[in-house]
């Protein structure tokens, strides 16, 4: 039996679709923080039958329109005292901004380097979003 300790105070991103907790932790940046970061990947899960759960020893600020983007299935669990205090369920954002590319290459943002990458979500139910400068087709890229 795997064994993780629990936490005093920090952040537990539970839910997440099984394999992708890596990326989450790279696009996060969770390997600059000065503390611990638990993964676990790949827990049986009556719900989803697999699922990563990663935890931050640590409150932190995470973007979580950029969570619900990567996965909207993600919750977010605040703990203090070893207790959650709360617990955030995601959506799909209505606008993202510099988290995916526009791979269109006549796209306004190709030319123009320091132009932020906007995209709107188009399509709710196919996780569809648009770029806001040529109407780019994008999906989610995790």
């Amino acid at each position: 039996m795997l064994k993780v300790d629990s936490i005093e105070r920090g952040i537990v991103l539970d839910h997440i679709k099984a394999g992708k907790s890596m990326q989450i932790y790279k696009f996060l940046h969770l390997d600059a923080l000065d503390c611990s970061v638990a993964i676990i990947k790949n827990v049986k899960s009556n719900k989803m039958g697999a699922k990563d759960i990663i935890k931050i020893n640590e409150t932190i600020d995470i973007n979580l329109d950029v969570l619900g983007y990567i996965d909207p299935n993600i919750t977010v669990n605040i703990i203090e005292h070893g207790v959650t205090v709360e617990k955030k369920c995601l959506e799909l954002p209505g606008r993202i901004t510099n988290v995916a590319k526009c791979k269109n290459p006549r796209c306004i943002t190709s030319v123009e380097q320091d132009l932020d990458h906007i995209f709107r979500l188009a399509d709710r139910d196919a996780g569809v979003y648009r770029c806001v400068y040529c109407d780019q087709k994008t999906e989610g890229t995790f």
